[in-house]
């Protein structure tokens, strides 16, 4: 078990008095008090406790009625620790107040206390939100998983629960927000234009949950059906002056994931209120701040006249997730970092199951099948991957657990228990987990137990080895007759499995379909590595709706007979037997022509998520072979011969009243035409492009259509679209438009403005741009993940972040979540092998704490490739040539 770098036994706080003033919009700086009330847990004259960046300038400590200052105070940046030394010794289990007088800096990393800089859309904006460089801020707070400690000096662990008051003194032309509603605002006596907003207590809870924000905020404002305390709660979307019509949305969302959350987890939402903050400078989707969710701004505004249609679910998903977390995470915590999945896990799995309630039409299972799931198995399929529970020693490498195995893979386990014990016994479960242990901190057993209890069976027994070990099976089919031999090993992406490999027996719920409809499917569990079983010769399926986390090779003859036998699989069977033979022919099992051959047989599916499926799986391999100006072009026309039946259907405009899954399938064709040479499609986009280029105004492009239209201009015109979407990505007044032009701009094939253009938005203003604008750090993933999915340029970004590491390190350094995650997008899309050794040597003498693991999923991801290419281009090339794709 990994040693834990916490705290020494000192003062347990059990109460926090928080103080924050003197914002200043020149320095950015601020000041703060705090007072800790707590007990010692041991003799010591020594109180340890988590401070980084801050300057503590006086500590106090009252015990047994007497108060005695600090004899020194010393700081420790490594430890993230402070000090305070004082000349009486507490004793074991006796109560004090510690008192701490300090400085701390508004940061501009996204972690801590932090600004965020924004346009303002609306005028007359605060006048105090304008800062000396004449641009406008709001301020927040980010503290997960251990950014408390860069705001306050503070007990900065999960399991060191308090409960906290808080007062903050904020221009009085702006707005305070916090975990709880305003008890009281009072004017600063010897400040003009100051004013004091005093917060009321908050339940007992971790560190990493208390949040406050200030700007020039307006809000919008629904409430629940259901009633707490006697009371509708109320729920608020907060934005920045003038954007308020745009959280409609969210807050059609909101109240009803409450209170179905309520209801099913047996315990009512705890807190009086439910505020939801838009905040512009962001690193992730959004944080769970207990009664003050935050957001990165595309996760939860949505225009109904400019924004796209696909932002409208991921917004659902993620309100939902976040909510979800107000009992997973906020009112039961994980005790330690270990079981970080406890939340993310639990949250990503509800995220979907309430979204699926509430929006049943959208047929949300089937995207978790293709997206979520699937990328948990991209994840877990090497050997750098990571048990769901893993040991933690200390905070600094919690960051790279914000990863897909905690959510995805964590969320895919859950749903496989709760479809084996069933989904009202499982929530039964959760309901006794909950209410067990609300308002402390907990363990993964304390959910086994609460599974056993209401099962009647040992739940840790068989999902034991899912949790603490990494990797998954692919189940392997030897027919024979009316029987099959079913053999579990493990997966790996680089198809080479050794002994030591594949010592786990994984407990398999076979959903073995022997017969459409067939009952007996839940039934059915492998539990040793090789067993017989008996089916149906004319038709079986295994893992039925894709319910089990592991993958299943079928024989070439059986994917045969399964091809004229689709009407028999529902969405889910076809999204994951697309997946699994994409895989098999990944690793080698199969062949990448096999994979194509049975892909054929999708000309005339209509479901959104199986024509994404089969187009991410031929995507990939034009991804890797794409150097291959034959292979590329032959995987080119396959993509048009499979979508030209639906293609021809579908049109360019939505109709009145259609559904949502048809308004996301027009996209997902004419952007994969587009893309694929498609001359119609070519002609039309080129047109719009055009035309709205010369006029936008008169000329506008359907916020559907943006994303495909942007994408063929880049790769057809890019010497005309790049630098005009440059200008689009720096003026948007849509929300989402930002996102949209830096992902088309990864896409561009010409390399000299790809390096003039594009690169220097990351750190400089491009040659040609009047302004000097750049991509904010928070937004640096959805251009450099493009630049990585382009074949095209992905080498040239990596090239390019070795000649600007130095840069890298000081925008990003301080924010270990961006710069892991920017490193894991420019390397892992990679394919020459050779590439390896250069990596090695660029980071042999770099400090890589904050993405050694990242950087070892990334190199198992580039053998992995380089092993497909040089084991299939031949034999595709030949195929492709044979069947008249070339």
């Amino acid at each position: 078990m990994a040693v834990r770098d916490i705290l020494p036994e000192s003062l347990k706080p059990s109460h926090y008095n928080v103080l924050i003033t003197d914002l200043d919009y020149n320095t950015w700086t601020y000041k703060g008090l705090v007072e800790i009330d707590g007990h010692f847990a041991s003799s010591t004259d020594k109180i340890v406790l988590n401070a980084l960046d801050i300057e503590i300038d006086r500590a106090t400590l009252s015990l047994d009625s007497l108060t005695s200052e600090a004899i020194s105070i010393t700081h420790d940046d490594h430890a993230q620790e402070s000090t305070i030394a004082f000349n009486q010794v507490a004793s074991n289990g006796s109560t004090a107040k510690l008192t701490v007088e300090f400085a701390g800096n508004i940061r501009n990393d996204m972690t801590g206390f932090y600004r965020s800089k924004y346009t303002p859309v609306a005028t007359p904006a605060a006048a105090s939100a304008l800062a000396a460089d004449s641009c406008y801020y709001m301020l927040s707070t980010q503290f997960e998983p251990g950014c408390a400690r860069r705001a306050l000096p503070c007990f900065d662990e999960p399991n060191l629960k308090s409960t906290f008051d808080l007062s903050i003194e904020i221009p009085s032309d702006q707005v305070a927000l916090s975990n709880m509603p305003v008890k009281k605002i009072s004017p600063v006596p010897d400040k003009q234009n100051r004013v004091i907003v005093a917060f009321e207590r908050t339940p007992t809870m971790s560190t990493y949950l208390l949040a406050w924000a200030i700007g020039d905020f307006e809000y919008a404002e629904a409430f629940t059906n259901r009633l707490y305390s006697g009371h509708q709660l109320p729920v608020r979307v907060y934005t920045t002056r003038g954007l308020k019509h745009q959280t409609q949305w969210a807050l059609q969302l909101a109240p009803k994931f409450i209170d179905y959350f309520s209801e099913i987890f047996g315990i009512d939402y705890p807190l009086p209120k439910s505020d939801i903050l838009a905040v512009h400078e962001f690193s992730s989707g959004a944080m769970e701040n207990w009664g003050l969710v935050t957001y990165r701004v595309s996760a939860i505004l949505f225009d109904e006249q400019s924004s796209e249609e696909r932002f409208r679910d991921r917004i659902a998903y993620v309100v939902a997730h976040e909510l979800a977390h107000q009992w997973f995470g906020d009112l039961v915590t994980m005790d330690w970092w270990d079981d970080l999945w406890l939340n993310e896990g639990f949250a990503t799995w509800t995220g979907f199951l309430a979204v699926d309630h509430v929006h049943p039409e959208w047929e949300f299972w089937t995207r978790f099948v293709n997206e979520a799931m699937q990328s948990a198995f991209e994840a877990d399929a090497i050997r750098a991957s990571h048990p769901i529970q893993v040991q933690v020693g200390n905070v600094a490498a919690v960051s790279q657990l914000f990863d897909l195995i905690s959510y995805r893979k964590g969320a895919s386990i859950i749903r496989m228990l709760a479809n084996h014990v069933g989904l009202k016994t499982f929530l039964d479960g959760i309901s006794i987990y909950v209410r067990r242990h609300a308002y402390r901190n907990a363990v993964t057993d304390d959910l086994w137990h609460a599974l056993s209890e209401v099962s009647k069976v040992d739940v840790s027994e068989f999902v034991r080895p899912w949790i603490q070990n990494m990797g998954f099976p692919v189940v392997s089919i030897e027919e024979n007759g009316s029987q099959v031999t079913l053999k579990q090993s493990r997966f790996l992406s680089t198809g080479d499995v050794k002994p030591e490999d594949d010592t786990t027996i994984w407990w398999l719920p076979l959903s073995l379909e022997r017969v459409p409809g067939s009952q007996d499917a839940l039934s059915t569990i492998l539990t040793k590595k090789e067993d017989v079983f008996d089916v149906n010769q004319e038709f079986y399926k295994i893992n039925a709706n894709a319910v089990g986390f592991y993958k299943v090779n079928y024989p070439p003859e059986r994917l045969s007979v399964m091809a004229c036998q689709l009407n028999r699989l529902s969405t889910e069977d076809k999204i994951f037997t697309i997946s699994s033979t994409a895989d098999m022919a990944f690793v080698g099992y199969s062949s990448t022509t096999e994979m194509l051959d049975f892909l054929k047989a999708f000309g005339n599916e209509t479901h959104y998520r199986v024509i994404k499926q089969a187009l991410d799986s031929v995507n990939v391999v034009r991804s890797i072979f794409y150097h291959d100006e034959v292979i590329k072009k032959g995987l080119d026309n396959f993509i048009l011969r499979l979508i030209e039946n639906n293609l021809a259907l579908c049109g360019w405009d939505s109709r009145v009243g259609e559904d949502y899954n048809t308004t996301l399938t027009r996209s997902q064709l004419l952007l994969a035409a587009g893309v694929s040479g498609h001359p119609s499609i070519l002609a039309e986009a080129n047109r719009q492009f055009t035309a709205y280029r010369t006029d936008p105004l008169s000329n506008p492009i359907p916020p559907n259509l943006r994303t495909i239209i942007f994408r063929v201009a880049v790769a057809n015109h890019p010497e005309d679209s790049v630098p005009f979407l440059v200008k689009e990505w720096e003026n948007t007044a849509t929300i989402d438009g930002k996102e949209i032009c830096l992902t088309a701009l990864g896409h561009t094939g010409n390399l000299g403005l790809v390096e003039s253009e594009v690169l220097p938005l990351l750190f400089s203003a491009p040659s040609n741009s009047a302004g000097s604008t750049t991509v904010p750090p928070g937004d640096m993933q959805f251009l450099m993940t493009s630049l990585a999915d382009n074949p095209a340029t992905r080498q040239l970004q990596w090239n390019w972040m070795k000649t600007n590491w130095s840069n890298f390190e000081t925008k990003i350094g301080k924010n270990s979540t961006i710069l892991d995650r920017l490193v894991g997008a420019t390397l892992q899309t990679l394919t020459d092998a050779s590439v390896l050794l250069e990596i090695d040597t660029f980071f042999e003498d770099k400090d890589i704490t904050a993405f050694a693991r990242t950087l070892e999923v990334a190199k198992d991801r580039i053998r992995g490739r380089a092993g497909y290419f040089w084991r299939d281009h031949v034999k595709l090339r030949e195929w492709l040539t044979l069947n008249g794709y070339v």
